[in-house]
C-alpha cells in the first residue's frame, strides 16, 4: 500500500459543503477532506482527525528543517 504524502494526488473533486466550507471569508477544510488527504499538515486545522501528537511532530519536523545551523 502506498503511503500518503504531501506529494500524493489530491482528491479528484473538491466540493464545497463536502470537502470545505467558507466561514467569515476563510476556507475551512472538513474532516472528510483531511481524511481523504491522508496526512496531518501540522497547521492545527479545525477539523483535523489526526492525533494531536501527529500535529506536534509535523510542526517539529517543519521548524527543524527551516532552521539553519549557526556553525555553517
Amino acid at each position: 500500500m502506498k503511503n500518503k504524502t504531501p506529494e500524493s494526488d489530491p482528491p479528484k473533486e473538491f466540493i464545497e459543503g463536502v470537502h470545505y466550507y467558507f466561514e467569515n471569508g476563510l476556507m475551512v477544510l472538513t474532516e472528510r477532506f483531511l481524511l481523504e488527504r491522508g496526512y496531518c499538515c501540522g497547521n492545527g486545522c479545525r477539523h483535523c482527525p489526526y492525533p494531536k501528537d501527529a500535529e506536534k511532530d509535523q510542526r517539529r519536523k517543519s521548524s527543524s528543517s527551516s532552521r539553519t545551523d549557526p556553525a555553517d
